[in-house]
């Protein structure tokens, strides 16, 4: 077999592998069950930031009570 004979078909079979590219998808809103997932996750941090700047809060409190008990005869 002469190499015309298999140079066309095989040019033949890799320009039909060639297509053009697919257009990107447009940018979607996050499904809903993502959301649900972020705000589960992000519901403790929270809470546990409210938490430790009321311990904070307390200890403050609690530090300016006892300098006045100090500084008191």
């Amino acid at each position: 077999m002469d190499i015309r004979h298999c140079l066309l078909p095989s040019t033949l079979v890799l320009l039909a592998g060639c297509s053009n590219p697919q257009p990107p998808e447009t940018e979607r809103r996050p499904d809903p069950q993502a959301a649900a997932m972020r705000e589960a996750i992000a519901q403790p941090l929270a809470d546990a930031k409210a938490a430790t700047a009321a311990t904070e809060e307390a200890a403050k409190a609690e530090q300016k009570a006892m300098q006045a008990a100090d500084a008191a005869p």
